[in-house]
Formats: structure tokens, sequence, C-alpha cells
């Protein structure tokens, strides 16, 4: 498994990364996915305080062990549960920050967490108290590096300047490409992207057929843009899945791409595409195919 620089820091991380939010709720079966990821060279793991009341992050601290040192463990903070009630609110105050990092180094057993990441962000939120509290956070050794998750390029551009962040978390794929426009200011400011969502809900993989029927669209597309794109993708490229991890990994700016697995063999699956990208040089069909959108929403 090859591995990238995660920004201007010095972490570097797998091309490929395991998302948290999609392992089982059940110890053991989680384990083995984990265990498999780590076998197979990935040494990135992305969760977040948020899934399932935090019990995401003590079963990935439990499965690790004393795996944990080979592991850059990533986890998030922002959106906080509201008490007695199955519903969370954003809270992105210094204070709560500070508070929240504690619960999730117990969470995951560990007593430093490579990459913090802030799980969302509105431009009305306290930037200079919250990039101020990450650089704390740093200082005394309970963070490595930060970054945000987010697709708002108006928080990208009030925060990014303004921090030593490391990373974005976003989502893009063949089938949304939005974030495009944006690499070149993340690279500038000395981060990298890591992207969620990279197929599509199951549509950028072999089984795109059986995931259409379930969803009325995707993003822009149409059920039937969708079926169209597909088709024409599937007909040009060999192997969809593949495809998706290669088209990601195509853009120097992205240092890794998140893929959740809730079995061994969603993960499998993940790994054999892995294996096939090399042999993916052509891209020029994608582009052509696929729509190129903009982020003119949140403009």
């Amino acid at each position: 498994m090859k591995k990238r620089q995660l920004g201007t820091s010095e972490l570097f991380i797998s091309e490929i990364s395991l998302g948290g939010m999609s392992l089982s709720t059940d110890k053991k079966q989680a384990a083995t996915i984990v265990d498999m990821a780590l076998d197979a060279g990935i040494n990135y793991i992305d969760t977040a305080d948020l899934y399932d009341y935090g019990a995401n992050e003590e079963i990935i601290g439990a499965t690790l062990g004393k795996r944990r040192k080979d592991v850059i463990l990533a986890t998030k903070v922002g959106n906080r549960w509201t008490e007695g009630v199955n519903s969370w609110h954003w809270d992105a105050s210094p204070s709560y920050i500070k508070e929240a990092i504690h619960a999730s180094l117990r969470r995951l057993g560990t007593d430093y967490i490579d990459l913090y990441q802030l799980h969302g962000g509105t431009i009305e939120d306290d930037w200079d108290g919250i990039i101020s509290t990450f650089e704390d956070l740093k200082k005394e050794g309970l963070i490595r590096e930060y970054g945000i998750s987010s697709i708002r390029p108006n928080v990208l551009r009030r925060f990014l300047p303004a921090s030593s962040a490391k990373s974005v978390m976003m989502q893009y794929s063949a089938l949304d490409r939005r974030p495009e426009e944006w690499f070149e200011l993340i690279a500038k400011e000395g981060a990298s992207v890591v992207t969620r969502g990279t197929v599509a809900k199951g549509l950028l993989t072999n089984s795109w057929q059986q995931r259409l029927q379930h969803l009325n669209g995707f993003n822009t597309y149409t059920v039937d843009e969708l079926s169209t794109t597909l088709t024409d993708l599937a007909a040009q490229y060999d192997d969809l899945h593949a495809l998706a991890i290669a088209f990601n990994l195509k853009e120097p700016t992205i240092a890794s791409t998140v893929i959740g697995a809730s079995s061994q063999q969603q993960l499998a699956e993940t790994l054999a595409a892995y294996e096939k990208i090399d042999s993916i040089t052509d891209f020029k069909k994608v582009n052509k195919l696929t729509k190129d959108e903009h982020y003119q929403e949140h403009r």
C-alpha cells in the first residue's frame, strides 16, 4: 500500500483509508475488518465522536490495542449530542473542543490523536478561537495535526489561510467533481484533501446496477442521467471500482481516499480494486462523460 504525505506535515498516510462510520457495533465483527485493513497496509483510520454516540471510537480504540503506534488515527469534533434526545447540534466553541478532545482520547484509549478535524463549520463560527484552540492542543501534545471536514468554500477561505491545518476532508468522486476548483487553494495553503464518497454510495463499483435500483438520483444526476453515465463508463472501463479509486488518486492534492466497509468482503473488494489502479491512466473519457460541477450554492 503506497503512502502519501498529508499536506506539509510529517504524517504519511495510506492511499486507501478505512472509514469507521460503516463499521458494525459488534466488536468482534468490527475487529476483523480493522485487523484485515491493517494487515493489508492501511495505516489511516478515520472516525468521529458523532458516530454511534461515541461507540465507534471505543470499538476502534479497543481493536487497535498494541497496534495503535502503527496507525495514523483521525477523529472529528463539533457535532454535540443533545442530552436525552436522539439528535445533535453544532458546537464549535473553544470550550467544547477542549472538553470533547478528552472524551475522544478516553474512548479511543490513547493519549494523542494524529489528526483532529473540525466536523463542519459555518462562516459565523469563532474561527480565531477555533484555530487558537487547535494550536493549543498541538502544543499540549494531545494532537499532532488538525484539519477540517467541509464542503463550504467560504469556510475554507476563512479557515485555511489563517491556520496551519493540514487536511480538508471532502466528498469527491467521478460523480461529484465540485471540489476540483478548490484543489489549488488547498495545496497552496499546505494542506491535502482526504476524500469521502469515493465510490458514490456504491454507484462507482461493479454492483452499480443493483445500487441504482435503490436511489432516486445522486448529487445533480437524475436516475436516467445516472443510468446513461454509468452505462457509458462501464463500456469504456473494465472495473468501475478501480476507476473510482484511480480517478481520485490521480490528483496530487489528494492524500487518501476514505472508504468504509461493513464486512470483510467489502474491504476485500476495495483492496482488489486498488491493485488495478496503475493500469488506468486515461481519464479523458471520465471527464467527458461526467458533470464538471462547482459549489455555486456556497459562494
